[in-house]
């Protein structure tokens, strides 16, 4: 299986059992996600982390 099929079958499954409370959800985690990963070796990287 392919990343793009993963978001596919993820759309597909809210969409069918009309889940939309997650699709916030999702994306506020992978924004998370996205600022770890682009802060990790700056100087931000310490005030990040104590948001967690």
């Amino acid at each position: 299986m392919n990343k793009l099929s993963i978001i596919k079958e993820f759309w597909e499954f809210m969409r069918a059992r009309k889940k939309w409370w997650l699709a916030p959800i999702v994306i506020t985690m992978v924004l998370l996600g996205a600022l770890i990963i682009f802060t990790e070796g700056s100087a931000l990287a310490p005030f990040i982390y104590t948001l967690f």
